[in-house]
């Protein structure tokens, strides 16, 4: 019946459906449809595994944007009615992205953005849709083919197809596109984007392994890579490519570029060459470019002042480029495998819980470490992920770190993708057994070159400050290129200017063992796998110097947290004592909490009471465990227990193991002789030492002896 009615609406359609299966090395099927949904958008297909289906749609304007610049928005939702769920919040509709869409967004963004024209200033969208999902995969890992094959479909201009994958490795075999529950398993989880010929993005997470590791983890994913794209090709060529759009082309004028060449090139150079600071080589250089505005007249200026501009910035960056490639010399001076001047300090915020700040050249972090219980966990609830943080990072960069007035908007997706970043690379050390929920916050205070790489510094150094027993110092290091396409240059610890003007920005974090997380991004094609592994033997290098600056100012982590700063305390109870710990509307709990001035919190897990205390006296975290052991007591049978007598009655006397927890010491138990009165032997306030017997089978209450531990009388002949 449904095949049916699928027959007779595609006769419907006036469109035909074209359909590319993609074999995965392990039976698994990636399957591109396009011709049936969204004909109006430019180009449109959905990308299929499992039962994870995305729809993926690209939109670019006919009418030329002021700007100059593209500007391109890649969108990537999750709906929650694909995994059969319900919004939460008060709202109950998808609002703002989470974390984990927006870095998708990032990856699939960073891949694209470079293979536009760089005159290509029309607003384009790129949408991607997760519509229906499935538990054995993961689609972020699909969004990159998705993305490029709605390109392909469409008759906006790309220099070529790409793609990406995941690379995960299980007991020495890697795999693509691993499901979140092998992900588990994996000691590698690697996004790879590339072309046909060249790797352009990686980003990835590692149980420190080595560089030739992570190579062959690029090379695995890229092959796979290579398959998705000629599927693309094949499905447009099935189709029929459509011709590119006309579009306005930049303005070219070799003329002028050649007299601003002629004018600027020697002098850029000789300032490239002084190995001056940011500011004052940003003065010279604009210097430069003012006496080059000056030598215009007005009339030319208001007909190619734009043009002028855009040429010097090009004379510029060609100078610095030929001073690193001619010469080895850099914009400050250094050579290509100098490390800026460091230096590191911690505990520099008194009363933070850790805290410390990483100054590498005119690149500054001040870390903050939080310390809290269960309850301050990171709730994950998405579409395809749900679940708790108890370690999470957050990364600020405020616009004063670049000397900067602008308007603050909230977090930026640069913001939530590098406190990613290096979060993913201290997560690798963090103990599994750590008993407080951990938030390391980074403060970028200064930035002219790789502020999440010295986040990643100061993060672990804060960490260690706090007491929070890392397995492993974790450094981080910013690698560049410059290549003309014959000479290279491999620049480490990159500033911010050389990421502008360089062919690639390659961050490496590790420890001394191996390689714990990576972010490259690629601008220039064919990147060899030689230049790639050289990259990453100098960035090792790199690391190993920085972390022997950072563990000569902390080595390992403090003995204890600071005195200041909440001790925690876990305990377990049987299921069955919840509720009274807790009490009547919470009365219990909470006369504690304000008593003592801790934070108690209770959760229940298989069929136990895990308790957390927190507080930052003591002496109020002990009263805290005696009050809940006193609740949570049972005596055991055949066990001895000193008791306290709190009241006397004809049959006998009632003690006391612990506060509220009695039992009635019956007068034939008190002495092996009859007991007439119980006041000769035992009075309110007295200790005495007694063994629980259990349940009584006759009366059904317990029962305590004192007499079975006195020494039994003989009998008279």
């Amino acid at each position: 019946m449904l095949l049916t009615q699928q027959l007779i609406n595609e006769n419907k359609m006036n469109t035909k459906i074209y359909k590319k299966e993609i074999n995965l090395p392990d039976g698994r099927i990636i399957s591109i449809e396009t011709g049936k949904l969204a004909k109006q958008a430019d180009g449109s297909a959905v990308i299929q595994m499992g039962n994870a289906m995305l729809l993926a749609t690209v939109v670019s304007s006919r009418n030329a944007s002021p700007v100059d610049f593209l500007p391109l928005t890649v969108d990537y939702r999750e709906k929650f009615a694909a995994a059969g769920k319900f919004p939460g919040g008060f709202f109950k509709r998808e609002a703002r992205p989470s974390n984990d869409e927006i870095l998708t967004m990032r990856l699939v963004d960073r891949v694209l953005r470079p293979l536009f024209p760089k005159d290509y200033h029309y607003e384009t969208q790129v949408m991607i849709q997760l519509m229906s999902h499935d538990d054995d995969v993961m689609p972020d890992s699909l969004a990159g083919l998705a993305a490029s094959t709605v390109i392909q479909l469409s008759d906006i201009p790309f220099e070529y197809p790409i793609s990406e994958v995941r690379v995960a490795r299980i007991e020495g075999n890697f795999i693509i596109n691993p499901s979140r529950t092998q992900l588990a398993e994996s000691d590698i989880d690697i996004m790879v984007g590339a072309s046909y010929d060249s790797v352009s993005m990686v980003e990835g997470e590692f149980e420190e392994i080595s560089e030739q590791e992570m190579t062959d983890a690029i090379k695995f994913g890229h092959n796979a890579i290579k398959d998705q794209i000629d599927a693309q090709i094949e499905l447009v060529d099935e189709i029929g490519k459509k011709e590119i759009r006309e579009y306005e082309k930049g303005e070219e004028n070799h003329e002028l570029l050649d007299k601003i060449h002629s004018m600027c090139y020697d002098k850029c150079y000789e300032i490239a060459k002084k190995g001056l600071d940011k500011k004052q080589r940003s003065k010279e250089f604009a210097e430069i470019k003012e006496k080059l505005l000056e030598s215009f007249s007005e009339e030319d200026l208001e007909e190619n002042k734009k043009l002028i501009l855009s040429y010097f910035l090009k004379v510029e960056k060609e100078a610095v480029r030929e001073l690193v490639l001619s010469e080895g010399i850099r914009l400050d001076g250094r050579k290509t495998t100098n490390i800026r001047p460091i230096w590191c300090e911690v505990s520099y915020l008194p009363s933070t819980h850790g805290s410390s700040v990483f100054t590498r050249g005119e690149t500054q972090a001040l870390a903050t470490v939080t310390l809290g219980t269960s309850r301050d966990a990171n709730i994950i609830d998405s579409p395809t992920n749900q679940g708790e943080e108890n370690f999470y990072l957050h990364y600020n960069f405020p616009p004063f770190c670049t000397g900067e007035a602008r308007p603050l908007r909230g977090t930026s997706r640069r913001e939530i993708g590098h406190g990613n970043l290096a979060q993913r690379a201290l997560s690798k050390v963090f103990p599994h057994d750590c008993p407080y929920t951990v938030r390391v916050v980074s403060e970028v205070l200064e930035s002219n070159g790789s502020s999440s790489m010295a986040t990643v510094c100061s993060g672990t150094m804060a960490l260690m400050d706090a007491g929070v027993k890392i397995k492993k110092p974790v450094s981080g290091i910013a690698m560049g290129l410059i290549s003309d396409g014959k000479r290279y240059s491999v620049l480490s610890d990159i500033l911010g200017d050389e990421d502008h003007l360089g062919d690639m920005d390659f961050k490496v974090t590790g420890t001394k063992d191996g390689i714990t997380a990576c972010q490259m991004d690629i601008k220039i094609k064919g990147l060899s796998y030689e230049i790639l592994e050289k990259a990453l033997e100098q960035a090792k290098n790199g690391r190993l110097e920085i972390l022997k600056e950072m563990t000569n100012t902390i080595e390992k982590p403090a003995d204890s947290v600071k005195p200041h700063a909440p001790k925690m305390v876990k305990l377990i109870i049987d299921g069955e004592y919840i509720g009274a710990v807790i009490g009547p509307g919470g009365k219990i709990i909470q006369e504690m909490q304000k008593e003592t001035g801790t934070t108690i919190v209770i959760e229940e897990e298989d069929e136990k009471g895990v308790i957390e205390i927190l507080g930052t006296n003591q002496e109020m975290i002990d009263l805290v465990i005696e009050k809940i052991d006193n609740i949570t007591f049972k005596p055991e049978v055949g066990k001895e227990y000193n008791v306290k007598v709190v009241k006397i009655l004809e049959f006998g006397a009632v003690v006391e193991f612990r506060p509220g927890k009695e039992v009635l010491l019956h007068i034939s138990e008190i002495a092996w002789e009859r007991v007439e009165k119980v006041e000769k032997y035992l009075n309110i306030g007295d200790i005495t030492k007694v063994k629980y017997m259990g349940i009584d089978s006759r009366t059904r209450k317990q029962k305590v002896s004192r007499k079975i531990l006195l020494e039994r009388p003989k009998k008279k002949d």
